[in-house]
């Protein structure tokens, strides 16, 4: 059987692999994305223990991005996109992160390749600052990233990248990926808990000890990737960027990220693999969130977002 395939023409715009599994326009609505919460099963839908607050970040929405002085700004192509935004509130970076100073979203996705050797996401997206104060408002914004939730029939490991943006109002403007440091334990981890479900390499973006230099328990430093993203001198101007992150799934390894007009080279660098959990082989979920530094909520849009494997 020959088969002809045409693509929609927004597609143009990204380099997917062989197979696009999802390509997602949030002109169309949430196209299955959806906000992280824990999970409802004890007693009175009480979730399990946990030292950070897991059921107070803020829901992402469908957008038009408007604006208080500049109107609706829309998306790249069409009016809606994506929306992850913060609550107005932060503790220092060495600090746990407070209860709703993160907006995360996700997909839920499995894998249905047995022979599957490449995961890539791809996406145009733009962040900034609630425009609710005077000031340029770049330095609100501690971090945001993409990672993907990852369990095979060994492990299961969540490799992923954080653009570290600013830290305690510094601008750093480097990205990280995601690795646990060596010897750091469940204490570590847990912020003093020993008993639960964390696990060390687990839910990196907000468990682990922060250090005031941008350094975490949680995340290793690129290497050469600082990189001075677009920021348009006003939160009202949103100017859309371009993400990838290509992860060898056979191999359990980083290949390569790009940011705009720079690829970083992560061949040879390894997520953390931890114990699988129950039920969950064959998982693959990919997960975008936005943190702020102060106490200013911030968003991070996605215009689209594509899923490809090989």
């Amino acid at each position: 059987m020959q088969k002809v395939i045409h693509y929609e023409r927004g597609l143009e715009k990204f380099k997917p692999l062989r197979n696009i599994v999802t390509y997602d326009d949030f002109d169309r609505g949430f196209n299955g994305w959806l906000d992280l919460t824990p999970n409802f099963v004890n007693d009175d839908y009480r979730h399990y223990p946990s030292e950070v607050d897991l059921a107070s970040w803020a829901p992402s929405m469908i957008s038009a991005a408007p604006m208080r002085f500049a109107a609706t700004h829309g998306s790249m192509e069409g009016t809606y996109s994506l929306k992850l935004n913060t609550k107005p509130v932060a503790n220092r970076y060495e600090e746990k992160p407070a209860d709703g100073s993160m907006g995360v979203a996700l997909k839920r996705l499995s894998n249905f390749d047995p022979n599957l050797r490449y995961v890539q996401i791809e996406a145009f997206y733009a962040y900034t600052p609630q425009q609710d104060r005077l000031g340029f408002g770049e330095e609100d914004l501690r971090a945001f990233g993409f990672y993907f939730d990852l369990q095979d029939h060994e492990y299961r490991w969540m490799p992923g990248v954080r653009y570290v943006n600013s830290v305690n109002g510094k601008l750093t403007k480097k990205w990280q990926y995601w690795k646990v440091a060596d010897g750091v334990t469940k204490k570590d981890w847990c912020y003093g808990r020993e008993d639960g479900w964390q696990r060390p390499g687990v839910d990196n973006l907000w468990y682990g000890r922060r250090h005031a230099d941008g350094s975490a328990d949680a995340f290793q430093w690129v290497p050469d990737g600082d990189q001075d993203l677009l920021y348009n001198e006003s939160p009202d101007k949103l100017n859309w960027l371009y993400f990838r992150l290509l992860i060898d799934f056979q191999r359990r390894e980083y290949v390569e990220l790009q940011s705009m007009d720079r690829t970083f080279d992560l061949r040879g660098l390894t997520p953390t693999l931890v114990t699988p959990y129950k039920s969950i082989t064959n998982l693959i979920n990919p997960i975008f969130f936005v943190e702020t530094d102060t106490n200013r909520s911030v968003n991070l849009f996605l215009d689209s977002v594509v899923y490809s494997t090989e």
